[in-house]
């Protein structure tokens, strides 16, 4: 009797290469509130778009046709919302799977979650931070790849707003880094989140930017957020983004490079041509990094 053979497994596909590459510029998440304008004519200045695929997997009729329609337009990318990375109950692998079939029907570039938990027994309803100690790392690392597995290709991880830091043992850069490394993934570089959580928590946000592996960046985020006080904000994405996150954003353009770039906006939405006002700054303001970069390059070609 023959033995059996068994063929490993292929390791998961970067597609880091493929976010960089498929998708550039401005993007922003699509809503409900403007999905029909926007699948009849996106704004001039989007060139991506992002849908939770929780909320569209089992959706038909008129909104799917919408849907189908937008990403006949745009490239489409993917943040989730409900994996519960960091949770201790068991991953629902039912409904990775069915994001997987999601991503392979939109084409989608790229796929993303948070870096929290958001269930136990039931679904919470909201992003709880992870507790920043080593046996966290090895936890949410292993859901990670297991993840990374089922799809069969790598994911980003989101670094998230965060309001108490339950026994930490460690900073959150290095929570974060190690996370990244140990699962092998890719990193969605949520500039608002870095600027709350730097003034609720007393960090320096450049230097926190200066510390992220620039070749595990897929793309990043940008928002709104609400000041409940000079050492309290709030992680809304239900206002304009304001001058400090503009120009944190322009630093992380400086230190790793112009990266494609997403406006949030989940609540308070205005029209969508006013949300094109802000998709034109995120433009803008990487022409403007493009051409600091290239006069740099210039520069140092000429000594």
């Amino acid at each position: 009797m023959k033995a059996s053979v068994v063929t490993p497994k292929p390791p998961p596909t970067r597609v880091s290469a493929s976010c960089r590459s498929e998708i550039h510029g401005a993007g922003i998440g699509l809503r409900r509130a403007f999905l029909n304008e926007f699948a009849l004519r996106p704004p001039d200045h989007a060139c991506f778009f992002e849908v939770a695929p929780e909320n569209w997997i089992h959706v038909k009729g008129k909104f799917a046709g919408l849907l189908d329609q937008a990403a006949d337009r745009l490239p489409m990318v993917c943040h989730g919302l409900s994996l519960n990375l960091g949770g201790q109950a068991d991953l629902d692998i039912g409904l990775v799977k069915e994001i997987g079939q999601f991503l392979q029907h939109y084409s989608a570039v790229c796929y993303s979650e948070h870096l929290s938990y958001c269930g136990d027994s039931g679904h919470l309803y909201d992003l709880l931070p992870i507790p920043f100690t080593r046996q966290a790392i090895e936890h949410v690392s292993d859901r990670i790849k297991r993840v990374q597995d089922v799809l069969g290709q790598q994911i980003a991880i989101e670094n998230v707003s965060y309001y108490c830091a339950p026994s930490p043992q460690m900073p959150e850069i290095d929570f974060l880094l190690e996370v990244l490394r140990q699962a092998d993934c890719l990193l969605l570089l949520d500039v608002n989140n870095v600027y709350v959580n730097s003034v609720n928590h007393g960090y320096d946000a450049a230097q926190f930017l200066q510390q992220l592996p620039r070749e595990r960046i897929a793309y990043g985020h940008i928002a709104g957020h609400y000041k409940e006080h000079e050492r309290l904000l709030v992680d809304t994405h239900g206002s304009d983004v304001i001058d400090p996150v503009w120009a944190l954003l322009a630093d992380a353009y400086e230190r790793h490079g112009v990266f494609p770039t997403l406006l949030e906006r989940d609540f308070n939405i205005p029209p969508l041509r006013q949300l094109e006002q802000e998709l034109q700054r995120i433009v803008t303001t990487q022409r403007t990094a493009t051409a600091a970069l290239s006069a740099e390059m210039q520069s140092v070609s000429e000594t």
